[in-house]
């Protein structure tokens, strides 16, 4: 939902939840080799499409992009809308009147902002659903949805009430430096959820089983995977997800830190691809871990809050002059004025996204590069099993194969498919006597 989004923007808009502590330690001299099955259709040379695969592909594509263009335009629409005919103003004077305290307006302001909200940005996720459904994307029931839909929105209000509230707080006491002093504490709120999301968000929408309850020889190649990457995840806490329930697609991932890090894989993943394949998925998430993506998700997500938050500031004085009494909005710390600052928000987020994805695509292929070389040599054929996992992802999500520049630049948070097909081809040091970039 549209709340929820605008919220991980305010929470720092972090690409993952979680941090690495330890550095990577040489690799075993001499790892077991897990053969890799050779696809009926030959080597994996590119990224390619059955005629009607690639059919329904472009479609989605297609259609993907009008949803996106509409999307955008519904988001500010609503925001301007809720500004335009004083919807907000109505909500902050019947919080006024039921309460002096503040917090005790929050309880009624916010949580009514926020719903009218995504009330209204239902049909649009709903129809999106409806796509996903239709094109064999997701098989989650309508009613698994809107359960899905309701925690995820009770979580939003929670943390959306306490945020906003902190804010309006911070904006009256000090009006001047309140950009400064909020970005601290939300920086506080989400280290806690990094923390403690594994434990308590992740299992209100999924099961996680322990991996080697079904897939112990599974379980025992990813133990090598850690040795190699210096990562210290014991097979206590490597997980199956019953994504199945829900999706076709695949994933992985690694997520926590200290106690709560854990490796999580799909159990998708695991029934369409195959064990080399699901090695390079996990050493790909795992080169997220060694490589300190997250650190430097961290320090980028940090700088461009700061940014958004002071732009925040000196935007809203002019908009306070210029808008401000015909949004009957007092100052920027009325209860009024939320969603003129979700407005400002979402216009620096819409210019931000290429630059984020520009820096997610070098990540993702630095990942990518770390995965070909920490299962080289625990894959029988380490470019063969990427190469052809990329396909298996590709031909799942129905990848588009030949995407415009322009989509990749300001959409694309990685590198296409058919660009990690052809990399994973043609990365080849041990061959040439080159040394590995990362591991050696």
């Amino acid at each position: 939902m549209r709340t929820i989004c605008a919220l991980c923007l305010l929470c720092c808009l972090l690409p993952v939840a979680t941090t690495v502590a330890e550095d990577a330690t040489p690799a075993p001299a001499s790892p077991a080799v897990e053969s890799t099955p050779t696809p009926s259709a030959g080597p994996t040379r590119t990224y390619t499409l059955p005629p009607d695969k690639l059919a329904k592909a472009r479609a989605l594509y297609q259609l993907r992009g009008r949803l996106r263009i509409i999307g955008t335009a519904w988001s500010l629409v609503v925001l301007v809308g809720i500004l335009y005919f004083g919807v907000m103003a109505r909500y902050r004077d019947w919080a006024e009147r039921a309460a002096k305290s503040s917090f005790v307006q929050a309880l009624i302001a916010v949580p009514l902002f926020l719903l009218t909200i995504d009330l209204l940005d239902l049909p649009l996720s709903a129809y999106a659903h409806k796509v996903s459904r239709q094109y064999g994307l997701s098989v989650q029931s309508w009613g698994s949805w809107f359960r899905d839909q309701a925690i995820g929105e009770a979580l939003a209000l929670g943390l959306g009430t306490i945020l906003l509230w902190l804010m309006i707080v911070i904006i009256r006491k000090s009006p001047r430096r309140w950009w400064f002093y909020f970005w601290f504490p939300v920086y506080a709120i989400f280290t806690l959820l990094m923390y403690g999301g594994p434990w308590v968000i992740d299992p209100l929408f999924n099961n996680f089983v322990p991996l080697d309850q079904n897939n112990q020889q599974l379980v025992s190649q990813i133990e090598k995977l850690t040795a190699r990457s210096g990562l210290s995840i014991p097979r206590t806490r490597m997980y199956e997800m019953d994504a199945s329930k829900k999706t076709n697609e695949l994933n992985a991932y690694v997520i926590g830190f200290g106690a709560s890090k854990r490796i999580v894989v799909w159990d998708t993943t695991i029934q369409k691809t195959t064990r080399p394949e699901t090695l390079f998925v996990v050493g790909h998430e795992m080169g997220h871990y060694v490589l300190n993506h997250i650190i430097y998700g961290l320090v980028f997500s940090a700088v461009g809050l700061f940014i958004a938050l002071y732009l925040i500031y000196l935007v809203s004085g002019w908009m306070l002059r210029r808008f401000g009494s015909r949004w009957h909005i007092r100052e920027l710390g009325d209860w009024a004025a939320l969603p003129m600052i979700f407005l400002i928000l979402s216009i620096f987020g819409l210019f931000a996204e290429p630059i984020g994805n520009l820096i997610s695509r070098q990540l993702e292929h630095n990942a990518d590069v770390y995965g070909l070389e920490v299962t080289h040599g625990i894959n029988a054929n380490s470019q063969e099993a990427a190469a052809h996992a990329f396909q298996v992802l590709g031909e799942t999500s129905l990848d588009y194969p030949y995407p415009s520049r322009f989509v990749t630049f300001w959409y694309g948070s990685h590198p296409s498919i058919s660009e990690r097909v052809r990399f994973a081809r043609e990365y080849d040091p041990w061959s040439k006597g080159e040394q590995p970039k990362y591991v050696k």
